[in-house]
């Protein structure tokens, strides 16, 4: 069957709007989880829930890749999002592996690594221009990664660093080590330490964008007052 660009695009459309929301109603689960201490592996709801969420995430990949114009090259490019869409948590779990509850919460973010790609996919998918789109993309990504990083940190760090009291403390160093300032808290567990790593080189990437952005803004408002001041002088 051939489809036309036009009806490839609303089916697009859809799929991304269905993981879109999926994704965001995953996040609330491990969100309440983590500041109600919620033992995730006995709610039978979230475990069902988020086995079924990665099964149409998978079923999101095949279906993009039967639509897709160069099948072959829409594997090559997208095949992370496969194997980021299987369900490892409950894989595990039926399986018997034994993990501690640190290790199985990092695993439980899998999906979510999912769910960053789909708000990514679809802020750029609606954005007309370029420049705004990629800045609007990456600023995107940056305040879904500093949040997750804050649940990871509060849930590894709370209890065995003094200084982290809460989760609002948790967010705040994520936000500091993000902007590359620094904050006046030490990681003490390994988990925090490869955070401070990553939040820390993410900004370094990230920030700069800022200076590509404004660039453009500047470089259209120079071009379109020429424009402007004709117009009020006819």
């Amino acid at each position: 069957m051939t489809l036309d660009d036009t009806t490839r695009r609303r089916i697009r459309s859809w799929l991304h709007a269905v993981v879109l929301l999926l994704s965001l109603a995953l996040i609330v689960f491990i969100s309440y989880d983590t500041f109600t201490h919620r033992p995730f592996l006995n709610n039978h709801v979230y475990m069902t829930f988020q086995f079924w969420v990665c099964v149409v995430f998978i079923l999101d990949f095949f279906i993009q890749l039967y639509i897709a114009p160069d099948r072959w090259k829409f594997f090559r490019h997208y095949f992370l999002f496969l194997l980021i869409s299987i369900p490892y948590l409950n894989i595990i779990t039926q399986a018997g592996v034994v993990l501690t509850n640190q290790e199985l919460y990092l695993v439980r973010f899998i999906p979510l690594i999912r769910a960053a790609a789909a708000l990514a996919i679809v802020i750029s998918y609606v954005s007309k221009n370029k420049i705004v789109g990629l800045f609007a993309t990456y600023m995107a990504i940056m305040v879904i990664v500093v949040y997750f990083a804050s649940l990871i940190f509060l849930q590894r760090e709370q209890g065995v660093n003094p200084d982290i009291t809460g989760y609002w403390t948790s967010l705040w160093w994520c936000c500091l080590e993000t902007t590359t300032i620094g904050a006046p808290i030490n990681p003490v567990t390994p988990t925090g330490k490869v955070l401070a790593f990553v939040l820390s080189g993410m900004g370094m990437i990230m920030f700069p964008l800022f200076t590509v952005y404004l660039t453009d803004m500047v470089r259209k408002y120079m071009k379109a007052k020429p424009k402007q001041v004709i117009a009020q002088k006819s």
